[in-house]
Parts: C-alpha cells; structure tokens; sequence
C-alpha cells in the first residue's frame, strides 16, 4: 500500500522527544534495552505467562484458517484473553483515509469484530486514525503506551514515523506488529501483511498473460513503480515483477532488458514518489509521449494504472491494446478489467489480514509463542538485506474477470453494484458479475 512522505516532520519530532532516546539498532536482534524497562517487561510477561498458563494457542491455527466468517476463528482464542487486564491492552493506529478507502471500509471494522470475538471488551483496544499526519500517528502511538498498551498494532505512513514508533516501544516493553507496512527496528517487533515478493510475481505473470492474450507484437514496456521512496513494499513489489517479467529479481532494470514472453523489451522505467497517483499519470504522460512506441506497461497498483490508463484514453487507445496491470482489488481497478484496459488487479483479501494482525496480538499479549504455521516468514529490510525481523505473511489473489465474482465480488470487497455503476451492465453481464 501507498506511504506519505513525511520524513522530516516526524524527524524533527522524534529528535525533540526524550521518550525516543538514542541506543536502538535498525535489527530487530540487535537493539537494546534500558535494565529497568527489561525488568519490568520480564516482570510482566512472567505474571501474564502465568495467568495464561491454562490456555492454549489453538493447534490448527495458521495463515490459512482466516475467512470471512471472523467470528468462527478467532473465537478460539478466547482462552488467552481472559487472563488480559482490563484497562487499554492494545493500541492500533492506522495511516490515513486518503491514501486507500480500505483503512475506514475494511481495516478499521474488520479489527474490532476480530478483537471483539477474541474476548476483549471495547476498553481492552483502541483502534485510532492518524489521518495522514506523522505527528499525530506518534502522539497516538505514544498515547496508547502512556494508557498501558502492551501491544502496538501499526501502519506507519512513512519510515521514519515507523522508526519513531519503534524505538518508542521498544523502550516502554511494547510489543510491536507492523501493520502492512514493514518497519526494521526494535527487538520484539513483528510484520503481519502479505507476501510482497509474491504481489509483485503475479503482477508480472499476469502482465505475461496478457502479453499473450492481447496478441502485443514486440512489446515495449514500461514500467510505473509504486512509491520506492517511502515504502519497502514497492521495492518488493517490482523485484517480483521484474524477475517475472525480465528474469531479474532487482529494484531496477537497465532500459533495453529483454523480457521472459513475447520478445519484450523495457523501454524505461520509473516510480511514482509517495505513491502520488497524479505525479504517476504525468510521469507515464512524459514518457508515452517521448516513446510513443510504448505498447505495454506494468504500473504497481491499481491507482496508478487507473492514472496510466487515463492518459492511454486520452490518446486514443482503444481495449486490449495495451496492457496495464495493478493492485488492491479496487472497484474502478476491476470495472478497467472489465472493459479491457487493465490485464488484472492482486486482491489482498483485509479480513484475513486484520485477523492475522489481532491473532497475533492476542498471542502475544498472553506471553505465549506465535505457532510457525501463523509466522511463517521473515520479511528483509530492502534497503540492508543483514536487518530481518519475524513476519506473518498471507498469500494474495490475481483477479481477472473470469474469477472477480468468486473473489472479491464474493467477499465483499467490492460490491457488483459499484463495479458494474463504472464498468456499465453489459460488461458486468458478460462476466458474470451480479
């Protein structure tokens, strides 16, 4: 998903707060932590080992068991709440309402039904909106902590808003889970999001797909990446394309590299700073009018695609001449699916992650171990491959129009009505959608 870029401000910020102090490495196995605060933290995970000693992290839990029915999952975790003390215990801040509906539509209810079943009442969690302000995203996080949450839960808007955080927590004993978004810093903190790498593979096998089914002769690509200069997923999502795509697994690819399908060759690439759709859209703009030789293109998520696709109606092109690809399972994403202008979206279904994110929680504010099968990975820092931390990570979903309705249609993500208001009922009843 998109970062801001706001790395001064909370810079600035955390530079004028002794809460932050100096001392934390940038590996989760390497930071330190003040004697007292360690003792304290050992004090208290004793007492909650104890008290949870009873209850049992469910044996058949794994990425595997989340579905949309929350209730039936995380009811099982029950026993491992009861011990929980009953002022605030966990603390969510998310980023924003602008940069994906997603946080206010999905993100935000999905988390409180799923801590709801899991036994806590309304005063054990606290699911906050930092509403696109680092500033306020620190303060909340800092909030949380000071009313006694043990576990942070948060999407950063940008890396040093995450490091903030981090070292925050990590000098109070907190527990961290980055949400979705990747921060490397702090000795108990975890990532639960999707498997990144994998996005940006099917990313290019769908776009190699539609190289073939569009019948592009000597395709000439370019490439729009997401945000590479605030977040470590858009790094992760182009090295999965672009080894795909051109058998490179890198951040970049040299003009001129030759792809895997069709004889393709990359005409440019380039990223769309802080994920800024409309700077996208007049990025591509430049280079389809400096290349007009371009006949394919891969953009990292739907929002971009949709700015690239604009610009492609504008000159004139028509349905299946030109693929682009994206990400998130938008409802304007799936109805360009539909109308021929978009190869396909990667739909990363949010219950499953935000059950993933308040499992873990839950787990981990009972003193107990995450079994393998639910953190069954470790996510590497893009930018020094030497800084790993313990990950959650779900497999996403290529959509197309042949499996939409089975998906997110299905789920509930979109609804049939909002993607056949775009895409107009002829489209939608030829695929099924209803």
């Amino acid at each position: 998903m998109q970062l801001g870029k706001r790395g001064l401000g909370v810079i600035a910020l955390a530079a004028g707060t002794a809460l932050i102090a100096a001392g934390c490495s940038s590996s989760s196995s390497t930071s330190s932590t003040p004697a007292s605060t360690a003792a304290s933290s050992a004090a208290s995970s004793a007492a909650s080992s104890a008290a949870s000693s009873a209850a049992a992290v469910p044996s058949n839990l794994s990425v595997d068991s989340f579905s949309v029915d929350i209730a039936s999952t995380m009811s099982q975790l029950k026993g491992l709440t009861g011990s929980a003390g009953s002022g605030l215990q966990i603390g969510v801040v998310l980023p924003d309402t602008t940069s994906s509906t997603r946080w206010v539509d999905f993100d935000q209810p999905y988390l409180t039904t799923a801590f709801t079943a899991a036994g806590l009442s309304s005063s054990q969690f606290k699911i906050d909106n930092a509403q696109g302000s680092d500033a306020t995203e620190l303060s909340l996080a800092t909030a949380d902590i000071s009313a006694g949450a043990k576990v942070l839960v948060v999407c950063p808007l940008d890396g040093p808003t995450g490091v903030a955080i981090a070292k925050l927590a990590d000098q109070k004993g907190v527990t961290l889970i980055a949400y979705d978004r990747a921060i490397f810093e702090g000795t108990k903190t975890y990532y639960v999001s999707f498997n990144n790498e994998k996005v940006g593979e099917l990313i290019g096998t769908g776009f190699n797909q539609c190289l073939t089914d569009w019948k592009v002769k000597s395709p000439q690509v370019y490439v729009l990446n997401g945000g590479e200069d605030t977040d470590p997923n858009a790094i992760s999502f182009a090295s999965g394309y672009n080894k795909v795509v051109f058998g490179q697994s890198a951040k970049t690819v040299a003009a001129g590299a030759k792809g895997t399908v069709g004889g393709a060759t990359l005409v440019a690439e380039n990223f769309a700073p802080g994920w800024d759709n409309t700077k996208g859209g007049t990025i591509f703009q430049q280079a389809f009018t400096a290349n007009p030789k371009i006949n394919a293109t891969i953009e990292a998520n739907d929002g971009l695609a949709n700015a690239v696709i604009t610009d492609l109606k504008t000159a004139g092109v028509k349905p299946k001449t030109i693929p682009t690809t994206g990400q998130d399972g938008t409802a304007q994403g799936m109805a360009w699916i539909l109308e021929g202008y978009q190869c396909g979206s990667v739909y990363k279904a949010v219950y499953k992650e935000a059950q993933d994110a308040a499992a873990m929680a839950v787990i981990l504010l009972a003193g107990q171990t995450p079994p393998a099968s639910l953190l069954n990975s470790t996510t590497v820092d893009p930018a020094n491959s030497s800084i790993t931390e313990p990950a959650s990570l779900i497999t996403p979903e290529w959509v197309t129009a042949a499996n939409m309705e089975s998906t997110v249609v299905k789920d509930g993500f979109d609804k049939a009505s909002a993607i056949c208001a775009i895409a107009g009922a002829s489209a939608c009843s030829a695929a099924g959608i209803s």
